[in-house]
This record gives structure tokens, sequence and C-alpha cells, in this order.
């Protein structure tokens, strides 16, 4: 019979065969941030669809096409988060963690949602790293949070990817640049779609984001920014290129950068991998000095960005970089009866407590069932109790790669301590010397 409920286009199942991948990088992103000083931050699933509206802007792509909004029982309009940095900010001035001490520094590792086509490396949910730092406007703050992005792709050994960065100004050399905007899209209005369009008065930025062949093509030859940007908006933009420079970060200026989202000003960057194809965005963010106060709280400045953890695992794959693969079952212990099997669970346990890996039969098999479920899952030693083993408290423990066997006593101790020299010959044979190290305390 055929499955009739299956899962939803753009979503996909992480099976054990690759969550342990994805556990993998989400910890060592998190562990790293923290050597930084950037705590984890978990945010709702759900927001009030007017956050997105107001900080993300209504002349977006992912706020006029790719939300996904919805009303619940008591009338309010949710919207499934599109991306972190609203939920982020709104937590922090609802939480008065903006008006503690400065900088806050805020990592986290989070699901999204979109409507857009499902691609490579673009699904409608998808998984984000991320990092948000509040209370500094110096370039200084934003060379920390790339550097961090740098280093962290370096520990990854990725390589092949590429820093490029832009600014986009501030609001008051961005009118300049607006109107410069209108001038250039003007004369091109029988071409732009429908959206842009719209855009032209509202916000032409936007157009220079947009995803429509025709509208990117002609965006080509529209006025630069870095042309129209004020002093201050320069003197910050230098400012970054020298930190960068200082800290031997290679990057380059792309003036075509303007991000996605309309809470940007000044900085934004990308990092973009040369193994990815059309997608070749790994990692985007940029400086957002107005939306704290555009949300209800202090006028605070901020930075961040976030990768995608579906692009950042196609990279690494495309790049032979191997995630270490979880430990196999240490021990499988078959059984032969009712007592035999309480045994065996009771000796797993004990191993587990010792951070082993163990597995007894829970299912009733026949004993060359059992061993055929040890060879499958990878068990590297099994043994076998019936009522002989339990009667002499000794059993025969196996290598499973060897054949080998060796007569063992069925206690807690003895056990675990068959498996501590197991770890000390493996690391000897791996470091060519023999180590000293004391055995367990008993």
């Amino acid at each position: 019979m055929a499955l009739e409920i299956k899962s939803i286009k753009g979503t996909a199942d992480v099976l054990p065969s690759e969550s342990y991948k994805w556990q993998f990088v989400e910890r060592l992103f998190i562990d790293t941030a923290k050597l930084y000083g950037f705590g984890e931050i978990r945010i709702p699933t759900f927001e009030d669809k007017r956050l997105f509206i107001r900080s993300v802007g209504d002349t977006t792509d992912v706020v006029q096409k790719e939300m996904y909004t919805f009303t619940d029982q008591g009338g309010r309009d949710l919207a499934l988060r599109p991306e972190g940095t609203a939920g982020v900010n709104r937590a922090v001035i609802e939480s008065g963690l903006i008006n503690g001490a400065l900088p806050v520094k805020l990592s986290y590792a989070l699901s999204c949602f979109r409507a857009e086509k499902p691609q490579a490396g673009r699904m409608r949910e998808f998984h984000q790293l991320g990092m948000e730092l509040f209370g500094s406007a110096s370039p200084s703050a934003d060379a920390e949070v790339i550097s961090f992005v740098n280093d962290f792709f370096g520990i990854l050994g990725i390589q092949n990817i590429s820093l490029e960065i832009n600014s986009i100004g501030c609001p008051t050399c961005r009118k300049e640049y607006h109107a410069a905007l209108r001038s250039y899209f003007e004369g091109k209005k029988a071409c732009l779609c429908e959206t842009c369009l719209g855009r032209l008065e509202k916000n032409p930025l936007r157009i220079l984001d947009c995803k429509n062949p025709e509208c990117h093509e002609i965006a080509k030859d529209a006025p630069v920014v870095l042309d129209y940007l004020c002093d201050d908006c320069r003197a910050h933009f230098e400012g970054l290129k020298k930190r960068l420079d200082a800290m031997n970060i290679a990057y380059t200026v792309n003036p075509r950068i303007v991000r996605g989202l309309d809470y940007y000003v000044r900085t934004v960057f990308e990092f973009v991998s040369g193994d990815l194809g059309a997608q070749s965005t790994v990692c985007g963010g940029g400086r957002y000095d107005g939306l704290i106060k555009s949300l209800g709280g202090a006028d605070q400045p901020g930075i961040g960005y976030a990768m995608g953890v579906e692009r950042l695992l196609m990279v690494m794959k495309a790049q032979g970089i191997e995630i270490p693969a979880p430990a196999s079952c240490d021990l499988y212990i078959g059984s032969i009866g009712e007592e035999a099997s309480i045994k065996a669970l009771q000796l797993v346990g004990s191993l587990r407590e010792e951070g082993f890996t163990a597995e007894c039969d829970i299912v009733g098999r026949s004993v060359k069932a059992q061993m055929k479920y040890a060879d499958k899952i990878g068990a590297r030693y099994s043994m076998i109790l019936g009522d002989n083993e339990l009667a002499e408290n000794k059993a025969n423990i196996k290598n499973m790669e060897s054949g080998e066997t060796r007569e063992i006593a069925l206690d807690d101790e003895t056990l675990a301590q068959f498996f501590y020299d197991e770890e000390i010959e493996s690391l000897s044979a791996a470091f060519g010397a023999d180590l000293d190290i004391p055995e367990m305390n008993k």
C-alpha cells in the first residue's frame, strides 16, 4: 500500500546517516562562537507578522512573495520566521538585553521558512547559523563578525571561498542614490516586471535584488551606490577595509551587493563559494543600525549575518571534507532466555554510564538473527549470554572484525576496563608510542 501522506515540497528529512553532520557543524559553530563572547539565543519559530513587515521591509521579495503567514484561533496575524535577525532584535528589546552591558553578542542555529522555488541548497524550510552584535557603530564590530566567519570556514577546512563587501550607505546619502536609481529605471519601465514597477517609487534599491532575469540584466548598468556615499559612510567603509587588511582577510569590493532585506545600512557582505554553481552565496549579512529603534527599542546600532547549513554541507561535500562519523556500537550483547536478557540490559546500562555505546536484544530474535543485527549496526565486539555464562559469570567477547575471542568476567568494572584498555591501545597505535595512562578508578 502506497504512502498517502508525504513530506511537503521544499522540505526534507534529515536521517541518522546525515544528521550527525548537521550536529557536528552546529555544535562547532555555537562552541566556537563562545570563544568570541557570543552566547546562544533561541527564538520562537513564528512571530507577529508585523515584525517582518517593519524590519525586513514590505517591498522585499521575502514579505511580498515568500512569507508563510496564517491567522491563529485568536485572530492574530502570524508568520513563520523567514530569517533570524528580526526575531533576535525583538528578543533583545523585549528582554531588556539592549539596556544592559554593551555590546550584546548573540549566536544561533535555527530553521527558517520561505515559499521559494526549491533548488539545490535552497529549500522552503532551511537552516541557518548566525550572529548578531548590538551596541557598536565602529567598523571594528563589522571586522569582528566577518573575521569569525572567515575563521570558522578555516576551522572546517573550507577553501575556494571568497569575501565580497560593499557599503549601501545610510538614509542620508541614500536619498541621492535613490533619486539616481529612479532616474535610471524610469527610462526602462517598459522592461521592468510588475513587482519592480511598484518598487520604483517606494524603494528602487530593491530592483537591484530582483530575481527576474530581465530586471537583473537592466540593473547591471544602474548607478553604483559607492559613488553616492556621504563622508561618514565612506569613512566607515574605509575603516572596515583597513581592519580587514590588518587581519590579513582577503576581500573584493562588489558594488552590486545590496542584500535582499530593507534593514541593511552601510556594510553588507557575502562569502561566496566556487563550488555551488548559481547558488554560490554561503553566508551573507551586514549592518542594520536603525532596526532596534524602528522596533521600539533604544537607538543602538547592530550588525549580523547568517549562513545556510544546507549550502555549507554542500560545499564541504564538494571539497571532500569528511565530518567525523559517530562512534559505532562498542558491544552488542545477545541473549538466550529471560535471565540472560535481564543481565544483558544491566551490562549495557553500566557500559553506557562509562561513556561506551552498547546494545542488546530487545526484540526477541534468535541468536543467529541477533548476530546478523550486530554486524549490520557495525558492532566492534559481540557477546552471547545464556544459562552457562550466567552460572559461571563469564562469557566470550568476540572481535567482530578479526573473529578473535577472549573470556571475560561478567561484572560491570571488568567489562568497562576492557574497553578502556581498547581505547588506550588504539591511541598508542595512532601515535606510534606507548602512552602512560593510568587505569580507570575502580
